[in-house]
């Protein structure tokens, strides 16, 4: 009884847990500050917490505006800004309509050369201040900082993390650009009926689709002193032509002197108003400008036809954009989320990825079944502290990166070449054990006893901490939520989540420990079992053919592959040369002495696992018959603009969940035809490798790895499928 509290003990922190605020994120918003050579610029990119949003220039009916000021040695200085990227429309509780972004954004400032050249040695700092909200709403302010000179590398005062470059010049190529009026646009003001504040008026004459306009405006007003505009009303008439209203107030009055309406309707100066108009020619926003030099005195009859119009349905309010459906519930309690952990971490023991180790801890079980009920109970209870163990590192491991900025997720350590070049040592040499080449045996052989490891406690701690290891290429039904809770929570939550996986993958084992006659059914100890090792030595062998292959994928050329196939080679000939050849040690050490060697040459070779992995997995899947195309935020939002039905699909070589519904769904007869039935265009987003794009994305949407499946509808709505997916609920969102 005394493991079982040691047990228990591991886990002081519920309490805690549980009575802490979970729905507020310890970091809200990470910033970053790059420099962009090529194109003189300067890029300060935002990644909000998932589910949270910031605010464009214009925020709507409340909010503020997210700001960025500069400064050299103290002294304020003007950088050109760029357009902003375009917004998206949220209604948030209360029916407050807001324009504004969630997940990663990038503003773009002009960084000239002879602006540096002028400035060399000296410090450029910068201040961005945002308000960020969700169901509450939380200001926020960081500086960042550089030493002027031939690169600036800044330094930011919190969180922060590095944009991809490619990422950044693909959100830069797909900023709103300048377009002259659109000929088919008509707009005119007019004095309101209260003759105090004005009223904006526009109309298009050309053929519009009103079912894009159900979820945006067809213009968004830039902010402008002396006007506030309210929210826009949109209209049709019987031949569906679009027609728009905005309100606006007229601020003059606030103005020191007191600036009032002209009784003639005629400005002193003219009024320039700017407007992000969505392009129904071509689906794109685009900025435009309009001089009015008149307003209107009498707007009764437009107001009167205005009325007469058919009112456009809107979107009903919601506090996510408007434009994505998303699925998370966030009103499930801690408990919930603990739940589905457990369950999720109780299927995993029979996952195919799981399952070698699961099956071996099984092969030691029916070894022990003549030893006392407390032996047993201690085997067991070790190999469940080797999985608490590992899980708890993987927890920490994950808390440092995310720390330093980096974007983990679930299986996060199998994009490291090193790690599963590191497993597969591993693994083999745990094949070559069951084959009989060798025996692991404690320092000191007999003189302690003769415990060989495998038997031994350590040997089932080790077996926990492998059986974990290989669990995190998989994602069972109930994990996916679990853990996108545990990553969207606080620190805590980590811990926490993790350790109830833990527990759900080591309960059977827990169960038996408790229970020794529930293993009764297994087969007693027999000559048969050496029969059996092979073919669990085999079933290693198996899954370290797919290490492999995701090792091949992770580097970016076949000479580290060839070498740790020799590697392989010269572990399996050194154990061979100890066991039938010679015991002697000079002869043992001159063996194993070139593999450990070349170990440790490979391990200490640049191995890149940062770049993106589009080759062979794209090639992969291409070959099956489907035309998949590479997945890009950029493209992804064209496809939505377009209302292009779309299927996504996020991925990785190690992802063995992945594999199975591939085989089951993305591969079958029933899928292609759907493809080509319904026209459907196909994005592939490779994770193999560590992808900062990819991740952010994920994290945006809530998620913390992969699988992860979406489609854009005919709507142009984004939607979430999970992370398993059936034929029927494809063409259902669809």
């Amino acid at each position: 009884m005394k493991y079982l509290l040691i047990l228990l003990n591991l886990f002081p922190i519920l309490s805690y847990a549980s009575s802490s605020d979970s729905n507020i994120p310890d970091v809200l918003l990470r910033l970053a500050a790059t420099q962009l050579q090529e194109k003189s610029l300067l890029a300060v990119s935002f990644d909000n917490a998932p589910h949270w949003h910031t605010y464009w220039k214009n925020p709507g009916d409340a909010g503020l505006p997210t700001t960025v000021k500069f400064s050299i040695d103290g002294q304020a200085v003007d950088l050109v800004e760029k357009e902003w990227p375009v917004p998206k429309k949220y209604i948030e509780e209360g029916d407050i309509l807001a324009f504004g972004y969630q997940g990663r954004y990038d503003a773009f400032y002009e960084l000239p050369q002879d602006f540096l050249d002028r400035n060399q040695g000296k410090m450029l700092k910068g201040e961005a201040t945002w308000l960020i909200c969700k169901h509450v709403c939380i200001p926020g302010k960081r500086t960042f900082s550089a030493t002027i000179g031939n690169n600036l590398t800044f330094a930011v005062d919190g969180d922060t993390f590095t944009p991809a470059m490619s990422e950044l010049e693909a959100s830069y190529s797909a900023l709103p650009q300048r377009a002259e009026w659109p000929v088919d646009l008509d707009m005119v003001l007019s004095l309101n009926s209260d003759k105090q504040d004005l009223v904006l008026y526009a109309n298009y004459s050309a053929d519009v689709n009103k079912n894009d306009y159900k979820e945006s405006n067809l213009v968004i007003p830039y902010p402008r002193e002396l006007l506030t505009f309210k929210r826009e009303e949109l209209r049709t008439d019987s031949t569906d032509l679009l027609y728009a209203k905005h309100p606006i107030d007229w601020d003059g009055e606030y103005e020191e002197p007191e600036i009032n309406l002209p009784s003639d309707g005629r400005f002193q100066e003219p009024l320039t108003i700017k407007f992000l108009f969505l392009d129904p020619a071509d689906g794109i926003s685009k900025v435009i400008e309009k001089t009015f030099n008149v307003f209107n005195l009498d707007n009764s009859t437009s107001e009167s036809f205005f009325s007469s119009l058919n009112p456009l349905q809107q979107a009903q309010a919601s506090t996510t954009p408007i434009a994505v459906k998303e699925s998370p519930d966030a009103k499930r309690s801690l408990w919930s989320f603990l739940l589905l952990a457990f369950i999720g971490g109780l299927i995993l023991n029979v996952m195919p990825c799981v399952l070698p180790v699961i099956t071996l801890k099984l092969y030691g079980m029916i070894q022990h079944q003549n030893e006392s009920r407390a032996r047993i109970f201690k085997h067991n209870l070790f190999y469940t502290l080797g999985v608490l163990f590992t899980f708890s590192l993987l927890a920490a491991s994950i808390l440092l990166l995310k720390n330093a900025g980096e974007t983990v997720g679930w299986g996060f350590q199998l994009q490291s070449p090193r790690f599963v070049m590191l497993m597969i040592l591993v693994l083999f040499i745990f094949s070559l054990n069951l084959f009989g080449l060798f025996e692991f045996a404690t320092p000191g052989g007999k003189s302690l006893g003769g415990v060989k490891l495998k038997d031994s406690m350590l040997g089932d701690f080790l077996g926990g901490v492998l059986a974990t290891i290989l669990s995190t290429p998989c994602s069972a039904p109930f994990l996916g939520t679990a853990l996108t809770f545990a990553f969207t929570g606080g620190d805590m939550m980590i811990f926490l989540v993790f350790g109830f996986v833990g527990l759900g993958l080591s309960f059977p084992f827990i169960l038996t420990g408790l229970f020794p006659k529930a293993i009764a059914f297994l087969p007693k100890p027999g000559m048969w079992m050496d029969h059996l090792k092979k073919f669990l030595g085999l079933t290693l062998l198996l899954t370290l053919i797919w290490l492999m292959d995701v090792y091949g994928a992770l580097v970016d050329t076949s000479i580290p592959v060839l070498k740790l196939h020799t590697i392989l080679a010269l572990t399996f000939f050194a154990f061979f040369v100890r066991a039938k050849i010679t015991k002697r040690k000079i002869a043992n050490i001159l063996a194993f002495a070139l593999p450990v060697l070349m170990i440790i040459q490979l391990l200490g070779s640049t191995m890149s696992s940062n770049t993106t992995s589009d080759g062979d997995l794209m090639a992969t899947k291409q070959s099956s018959g489907l035309p998949w195309q590479k997945w890009s935020v950029t493209t992804m939002e064209q496809l939505r603009t377009q209302k292009k039905k779309t299927f996504i699909d996020f991925t990785a070589k190690w992802c063995f969940t992945c594999k199975v519904n591939e085989k089951l769904v993305i591969d079958t007869k029933a899928f292609k035809d759907m493809v080509s039935d319904q026209d459907v265009t196909l994005l592939l987003a490779d994770w193999t490798k560590r992808d900062e794009v990819i991740g952010n994305w994920l994290q945006s949407q809530g998620l913390v790895g992969v699988p992860a499946y979406f489609v854009i509808n005919e709507k142009g709505e984004l939607i979430n499928l999970g992370e398993t997916i059936t034929i029927d609920e494809i063409k259902q969102a669809f």
